[in-house]
């Protein structure tokens, strides 16, 4: 019976494939939205202002951080959780892959987070004149806490592994 369950739950963990084809998918879904951006800031360049051209790249710097996350999590847990990835003409290009746990994935995400919430906070910023007081207020408040919680979290990835080599 132990056996059993045990090869279940082992079995289980590719109940997780599906999730990362859809992060997959998920990225087809960026590519069309960011060209889409670019296609709206070249038709309206002429009548831009500098600002108005800012924002509109730190959108698509955004979209890419965003992308660029979900391409992380989804090839280092694929690796981490279901199997290795066999395929020798990229494992170079792939290297970095060996080096995330789930433990540095968790402070790269966080890390994304705090530079995605500095470009929104940016972005407001450039747009000021059309934010409210209270508003921008809020928008500094969790962006600060944001940073808080990723020095919090790699400080304390760095204690764990520090105990492991200990």
């Amino acid at each position: 019976m132990e056996r059993l369950i045990e090869r279940t739950l082992i079995a289980a963990r590719w109940l997780l494939a599906p999730i990362y084809l859809g992060l997959a998918l998920l990225l087809v879904l960026f590519v069309v939205q960011f060209f889409q951006d670019l296609w709206h800031a070249t038709l309206g360049i002429l009548e831009a202002t500098h600002a108005q051209l800012i924002v509109e790249a730190l959108g698509m710097v955004d979209l890419a951080l965003v992308a660029s996350l979900v391409v992380m999590v989804m090839l280092s847990s694929y690796e981490n959780y279901l199997s290795r990835l066999d395929i020798e003409s990229v494992s170079v290009q792939l290297g970095w892959l060996a080096k995330l746990d789930a433990g540095s994935v968790k402070v790269k995400i966080v890390v994304a987070i705090v530079v995605i919430s500095a470009i929104d906070l940016l972005q407001a910023f450039l747009e000021i004149e059309n934010i409210a007081d209270d508003k921008l207020l809020w928008r500094v408040i969790v962006h600060l806490t944001f940073v808080v919680s990723a020095l919090a979290l790699a400080w304390l990835d760095r204690l764990t592994a520090k105990a492991h080599e200990g």
